[in-house]
């Protein structure tokens, strides 16, 4: 099986699956759960979710900044995140409570049961049922925000790239609004993380646009780009001197980051010069 994943106008890559492990349909999206030359691999509607080779850049990526940021980790919301390698880091970085919330119930359960990253499959039947300190939500994660009155210090939202031009549901959730709804849920202290967009300049249009609303939201907003990824992340918070602040609180992290150095914090934090302007 080939699956052919757009990557900007004009442009596409083809990922060759030599075994295909899942090719369904759930009720929100085309799946697909594979063998590539990086490992088993995640594609939801033809976009390449997550690789065995490369998730850990990607989850290190997208928490590691907010674990160093944050006053201190406690009480973790995630919204998406399917495979649920954030939710486990969040744990293993001293968080008590992760209410992971997804509204794709069967994409969560078939990550757990197919992919060898993330849950596995009785890790998640014990999340489904509230047992430890993980606790999945199959929900929307606008309704799950809109109407919760817990506090949280990280709101973490990891989804799909935001879709210029079309009607994704998703869409929504990368908005101004919403991203006013996460940072009020904030506890004194706390972090909003965002997968914000590829930042290659022939496809980094909604990048910008997640930056603009990060520059407009949060006294402190933080870039962190990944140079082993094609993503980057943002954080939304008003910590002063950020950048210092991630590299001092590295070492007493309880979680050894295995892709994330000093180095990497201070080298990954300048936004490209295009997103600057």
């Amino acid at each position: 099986m080939n699956i052919e994943e757009p990557v900007g106008a004009g442009l596409t890559r083809v990922w060759h699956v030599s075994d295909v492990l899942v090719d369904t349909n759930t009720e929100y999206q085309h799946l697909v759960i594979g063998r590539t030359a990086q490992g088993v691999s995640l594609f939801c509607d033809d976009e390449r979710q997550s690789t065995e080779l490369s998730q850990l850049v990607y989850h290190e990526a997208l928490l590691v900044p907010a674990l160093l940021l944050a006053d201190k980790v406690d009480r973790v919301l995630v919204v998406g995140s399917s495979e649920g390698v954030v939710s486990q880091i969040s744990v293993a970085a001293g968080a008590s409570v992760v209410d992971h919330v997804d509204i794709d119930t069967q994409a969560v359960k078939l990550c757990a049961q197919h992919l060898p990253y993330g849950y596995t499959a009785e890790e998640l039947a014990g999340a489904e049922r509230g047992d430890g300190n993980v606790r999945v939500h199959y929900t929307d994660g606008w309704e799950f925000i809109r109407t919760s009155t817990d506090r949280y210090d990280i709101v973490l939202v990891d989804l799909p790239d935001e879709q210029d031009g079309t009607d994704a549901q998703h869409n929504r959730l990368y908005g101004k609004e919403f991203l006013e709804l996460c940072k009020n849920l904030l506890a004194p202290g706390g972090v909003v993380a965002y997968q914000g967009g590829c930042p290659t300049l022939w496809r980094n249009s909604t990048l910008v646009q997640c930056w603009r609303r990060f520059e407009e939201t949060f006294t402190s907003p933080v870039y962190f780009g990944s140079d082993e990824h094609e993503w980057a992340f943002f954080f939304g918070t008003s910590v002063d001197s950020p950048v210092e602040r991630l590299v001092e609180r590295l070492a007493t992290l309880p979680y050894k980051p295995e892709t994330i150095d000093e180095l990497t914090l201070r080298g990954s934090t300048v936004p490209p010069i295009s997103v600057r302007r």
